[in-house]
């Protein structure tokens, strides 16, 4: 679902952008409340994840392909605050190097997919959870989040396209389309967001911010061999008096989500369908796709993943990822905490 230059009027740009600007600003502020000295480098792979993810492009009806959104995913495992800057970083990569959503409309990009998305998934996400408990419940509910928040978000940006698009397209008609193709999408991006945020969980459950307090309670034994309840790690219910005991380093996951995604963005990018997505899909047939306007970067050799330049898509794919990685792994590194744990978090 991104936004070319030339869907939306200056106005409609301009005031997206100052949207996309000050929750870009509150972000930052909340991030600080979920970034500490560990999972900081765990938003980096999640950004750098979620760039790779979004090459996949699957079929979902005939000519028309959906790619994940990432807001929800992001959202589950680091925060609604880190999602948000999270999916700012993979806009603004996909925006200056790969020419992929246009500069004009970065803001229109960031305001639907990294705030709407993620604000509409973390509701949802929150709601589920606290009806049922339990991993199968954080799974249901990462569903459930991503699924509603795919048409949500295409609803929004229906709405925008009624303040100020570009195409006098009836309202109505853009809506039914969006909303149809999007809930497609939603299915599609609710099942690779349950298998991923099951995935974390069946191996290290301690990094999904929102299954916080599903772990065990620490015990540690004093010295007089009396027992001593800690809580739960990482949950923010834990009393202020409460010894917690040194979280866990990434360890092997690192250098696991690091290869993961490298296979994502380099092998399997080859075999992303070639159809248009669904807002590309709705634009062709509603008759607006020819306001689209060409990319100010639209002439550099990583442009539309290196078909520009005459480059492998795997090796735009790769490079790509670690950019979104090293970008996304400094911004959130100096956004952090700091806290007395971190040299052994």
């Amino acid at each position: 679902m991104h936004v070319p230059d030339g869907f939306f009027t200056p106005a409609v740009s301009l005031s997206a952008g100052v949207v996309a600007a000050a929750g870009v600003a509150v972000a930052l502020r909340g991030a600080r409340r979920e970034l500490d000295d560990r999972t900081a480098p765990m938003a980096g792979l999640v950004a750098a994840f979620v760039f790779a993810v979004q090459m996949l492009n699957f079929p979902v009806a005939a000519g028309t392909s959906g790619h994940l959104l990432g807001g929800a995913l992001a959202a589950i495992l680091v925060g609604p605050y880190t999602a948000v800057l999270c999916i700012a970083v993979v806009l603004l990569v996909q925006g200056f190097f790969f020419a992929d959503g246009g500069l004009t409309a970065l803001g229109v990009n960031i305001t639907l997919m990294g705030i709407v998305s993620v604000l509409v998934a973390w509701g949802v996400f929150r709601l589920v959870t606290r009806v049922a408990r339990g991993r199968g419940a954080v799974v249901a509910a990462s569903f459930a989040a991503a699924l509603l928040s795919v048409p949500v978000t295409a609803l929004a940006f229906t709405l925008l396209f009624w303040l100020g698009g570009t195409a006098p397209v009836a309202v109505g008609t853009v809506a039914a389309a969006m909303g149809g193709v999007h809930t497609l999408i939603g299915i599609g991006e609710g099942l690779i967001t349950a298998v991923t945020v099951s995935t974390v969980l069946a191996v290290r459950p301690d990094l999904v911010y929102g299954a916080r307090g599903l772990a065990a309670p620490l015990v540690l034994r004093g010295p007089g061999g009396q027992e001593v309840e800690t809580g739960f790690p990482g949950n923010p219910g834990n009393p202020g008096n409460t010894t917690i005991a040194p979280r866990r380093r990434l360890g092997w996951f690192a250098p696991a989500a690091i290869a993961l995604t490298a296979v994502l963005a380099g092998g399997l990018s080859f075999y992303a369908s070639a159809s248009p997505d669904g807002l590309e899909r709705v634009a062709e047939d509603k008759g607006f796709a020819g306001r689209a306007t060409d990319h100010a970067l639209g002439d550099q050799p990583l442009a539309d993943y290196g078909e520009r330049g005459g480059l492998p898509v795997g090796v735009a794919g790769l490079l790509g990822a670690g950019v979104t990685l090293a970008v996304g792994g400094g911004l959130f590194t100096a956004v952090r905490r700091r806290t007395r744990e971190g040299a052994a978090a």
